[in-house]
């Protein structure tokens, strides 16, 4: 009876394709995190509308925890655009589905000669929560004015994508802060920061 169970067990993983004791030549799937899907609205930023479909794709292809979609209504958007006349000022993530952020892209910042998607890239990168850097390079896309308005890069560097990444790498939190930073990016140096009641 023991040589027959003893049998059994030997053909058992045979049937099925595998050896006993030995990892299949096949290995498990590995369950991957969920990508965090934020849409936006950008009907309101009139001919912001190419800098932002341009500073959204260069988003989208440098990070891999979250996707920047165009929201299926504008009332159902994560976060917003508009064209304004001020200074560029965007609420300070990162952002989550259900979120109410807000990047305005403002003229002055256009006038001063600084380029319209640098602008955009560079306030989207404030909903996904990175903060300014002003003192770094032109390679640098948070550097946002400090380099002067030659620099055009409107693409995160490998350091920004992967805080991003890391930013969004648990997925979606159970419980929203109650209150959000306002950064105003005031691209002729100054920087002003408030923050506001939710």
């Amino acid at each position: 009876m023991i040589k027959r169970i003893a049998a059994l067990t030997a053909l058992i993983p045979a049937m099925l394709g595998t050896t006993a004791g030995a990892p299949s030549a096949h290995p498990a799937a590995h369950a991957t995190p969920s990508v965090v899907t934020l849409t936006y609205d950008a009907s309101g930023a009139g001919q912001w509308a190419d800098p932002i479909k341009q500073a959204v794709q260069n988003w989208n292809d440098a990070v891999h925890n979250v996707r920047l979609e165009p929201a299926s209504t504008p009332g159902s958007a994560d976060y917003v655009y508009e064209a304004t006349s001020g200074w560029p000022q965007t609420t300070l993530g990162p952002i989550f589905p259900g979120g109410n952020g807000d990047v305005q892209l403002g003229q002055q910042a256009v006038d001063e000669g600084y380029d319209t998607t640098r602008i955009a890239a560079h306030e989207t990168g404030h909903i996904l929560g990175l903060p300014d850097d002003y003192s770094g390079p032109c390679s640098e896309l948070m550097s946002g004015h400090g380099p002067g308005t030659s620099c055009t890069n409107a693409k995160p560097n490998a350091a920004e994508a992967a805080q991003v990444d890391k930013n969004y790498a648990a997925g979606t939190p159970a419980a929203r802060p109650h209150h959000h930073q306002v950064v105003i990016d005031v691209w002729s140096g100054r920087v002003l920061t408030r923050v506001a009641p939710r």
